[in-house]
């Protein structure tokens, strides 16, 4: 497994093991437990997804120390601010039965349609944050879902954030935001970097795809990790667990990168963090 750097000298695993919609029950125990034994050490969750119960117990099982894991979290939209923060953080660990985290991020950011001192919010959830990192309670800290308009008051603390987690992948690219991370050392995470599956049909990936005698998946996946952004695929299957990491082994041309970006956005979610009404 590879590594990338975050800007406060830890590396992260390169590839996540992503938990969104994998349900509360033995199927994601059995889930985590696969992607730890193909391989993966990053294993990514949230407190909205349900199932920190059933991800914790795959840690627990796992067979692997937890010093060489790499688990994330995130704080929930109803929890964010000062007090809330630090009481959804306690129950996060509770749940995982964890010590620490690796990573915790606010999961989507408090905005201008829903608030009017959404800039406040957002940085009360970080004052709580800064403060369980310097505790030693979590290892790195970051946002989601943050455009750069969200991150501005967040740059002009003490500790900005060292991660953004946002959806990316063929079609979607979000320029601005990359740039705007890129330009302040923070490292830009894929979430559904298959588009929900919507990348696997589409004839210009599969054509390419079959050049490297890999699937869309590992093309997508490959594609993000060399636009330096780390991709977190979800899957329960053991098979496609296996595949979605088997990533390091080739190498798209400059040539084919190009054309992936020129894609239109065909598989995107639609979720706009400036309008979505949760």
């Amino acid at each position: 497994m590879q590594t990338m750097n975050l800007s406060n000298g830890n590396t992260i695993p390169a590839v996540g093991y992503g938990t969104w919609q994998a349900p509360d029950s033995e199927i994601t125990v059995a889930g985590v437990k696969a992607a730890v034994s193909c391989g993966y050490r990053h294993i990514d969750t949230a407190a909205v997804y349900g199932n920190e119960v059933s991800v914790g117990k795959g840690i627990a099982a796992c067979g692997i120390p937890r010093e060489k894991l790499f688990i994330t979290s995130k704080v929930w939209n109803a929890d964010r601010g000062y007090d809330q923060t630090l009481a959804a953080f306690e129950k996060t660990l509770s749940d995982l039965g964890l010590d620490y985290l690796d990573l915790y991020l606010i999961h989507w950011p408090a905005t201008a349609h829903r608030f009017r001192n959404w800039e406040e919010i957002n940085l009360a959830t970080w004052q709580a944050m800064t403060e369980l990192y310097r505790a030693g309670r979590i290892r790195a800290i970051g946002v989601s879902n943050f455009r750069p308009h969200h991150l501005a008051a967040l740059l002009k603390t003490e500790v900005i954030p060292q991660v953004n987690q946002i959806e990316f992948h063929p079609g979607l690219l979000q320029p601005d935001t990359v740039r705007c991370c890129r330009e302040n050392g923070i490292l830009v995470e894929a979430w559904s970097p298959l588009g929900t599956g919507r990348m696997l049909s589409n004839p210009v990936l599969q054509e390419i795809a079959r050049h490297y005698g890999k699937s869309v998946a590992q093309l997508c996946i490959r594609w993000c990790i060399q636009h330096e952004a780390l991709p977190l695929p979800k899957s329960v299957t053991p098979a496609r667990i296996q595949e979605n990491i088997s990533v390091f082994d080739f190498e798209i041309s400059e040539s084919d990168m190009k054309s992936i970006d020129l894609l239109d956005n065909f598989g995107g979610s639609g979720l706009d963090p400036d309008r979505v009404p949760f």
